[in-house]
């Protein structure tokens, strides 16, 4: 099978490209003296428009998992266990966070970090808006390059 990685991130990088540079037109900054006014201003160069229309595509991901039990090697060894009469550990509940972007909302497809949704059970993906949506059918697509 094919190393899809390169392919993958010509494409992630093409889409991230493509967004920045057609979303928002540039405006060439002029130069401002100290005394100028705030009014000038408004000619420098900004970010600010194609962030509003970019950042609904941002999404927060919240991750649950399972945590593994303490690593020590002495809790695996049944007699150090039995002899210090210690209980059997369980894995924890644990909660992370992530973000990614909508690449395709007509599909539901969110791109992120395999490490934010790695070993998740329940992955829910929340809106700028605030609407939570619950993930599934996620990828084990394993490509991390954060």
């Amino acid at each position: 099978m094919p190393d899809l990685a390169p392919r993958f991130h010509r494409v992630a990088a093409s889409i991230v490209i493509a967004l920045g540079a057609t979303l928002t037109p540039f405006t060439p900054a002029t130069p401002q003296t100290a005394g100028s006014s705030a009014a000038s201003s408004a000619s420098l160069p900004t970010l600010a428009p194609m962030l509003e229309r970019v950042t609904p595509a941002v999404v927060n991901i919240a991750v649950a998992s399972k945590a593994p039990a303490e690593d020590n090697p002495l809790y695996s060894d049944p007699g150090f266990r039995r002899f210090f009469n210690l209980p059997e550990l369980q894995p924890r509940a644990r909660m992370s966070a992530g973000s990614g972007v909508i690449v395709d909302a007509a599909n539901g497809y969110v791109l992120t970090n395999h490490h934010v949704v790695d070993g998740g059970t329940e992955i829910s993906v929340t809106l700028k808006d605030g609407r939570r949506l619950s993930a599934t059918g996620w990828s084990r697509f394993r490509l991390d390059r954060a």
